[in-house]
């Protein structure tokens, strides 16, 4: 886990993926597109079918690692409202037993506008809570204090003749995009113009990565002087 300052709150990204917000014990994570194999394999794209359970194995170890006692889902938690349905057994139980140990709370993203009682937990369009606005894609035109998912933010360098792509949080003065923690998600380049122009108004724009114990910032854009 690698500690940062937002807002005035101490936070942590844990695995390069996830939130821990130690005021609120709570973890949060975006776009883990449960089911998605199984989407494309009812069009006839055959996937391992073991997208979804990989995907709760990575948020239980979080809980693990961080104490969580809170669970906000930031949307597109199902790659589409039916997914719930669709789980096999076993990965239906691991998410039952996540779902009755934790406070959870299913925020519904594009792919999942509508999320049915058996998924457990509480499904909402948008919350506020401790001063921040959780919902599933940022908003551009407003400064409130707000985490988000949607973009799937990637770093991406280029050094050595070598392209190099890594999960990463995005961040303004005053909202934070965090990366896909789904095991079956792609992800969108972090200095993309729709990224950017998700997070205005703004002064600056970074890319935050964590690298041996320490959390780096890689500038994105500045505004004009």
């Amino acid at each position: 886990m690698v500690p940062f300052s937002f807002r005035h709150e101490e936070m942590l990204l844990v695995g390069g993926r996830a939130l821990y917000w130690p005021r609120e014990q709570a973890l949060l994570v975006a776009d883990l597109h449960l089911e998605k194999a199984s989407f494309f394999a009812r069009g006839g794209q055959m996937l391992p079918p073991y997208d979804s359970r990989e995907t709760l194995e990575r948020l239980a170890a979080a809980v693990r690692e961080t104490g969580a006692r809170r669970i906000f889902a930031l949307g597109d938690n199902f790659h589409d409202s039916a997914g719930p349905a669709r789980l096999e057994p076993h990965a239906a139980g691991m998410l039952a037993a996540l779902t009755r140990a934790l406070d959870w709370v299913w925020i519904t993203g594009n792919h999942d506008p509508h999320i049915g009682a058996e998924a457990g937990g509480i499904c909402v369009a948008e919350l506020e809570t401790g001063g921040f606005v959780l919902r599933h894609m940022a908003r551009p035109g407003t400064t409130q204090p707000e985490i988000s998912g949607h973009f799937h933010p990637r770093l991406v360098i280029h050094a050595r003749e070598r392209r190099i792509a890594r999960p990463c949080a995005v961040r303004s003065e005053s909202r934070l995009i965090l990366p896909a923690f789904g095991a079956l998600t792609g992800g969108m380049n972090a200095a993309d113009p729709e990224i950017l122009s998700a997070l205005q108004p703004a002064d600056a724009v970074d890319a935050l990565v964590p690298a041996r114990q320490r959390l780096v910032r890689y500038p994105l854009w500045r505004k004009a002087a």
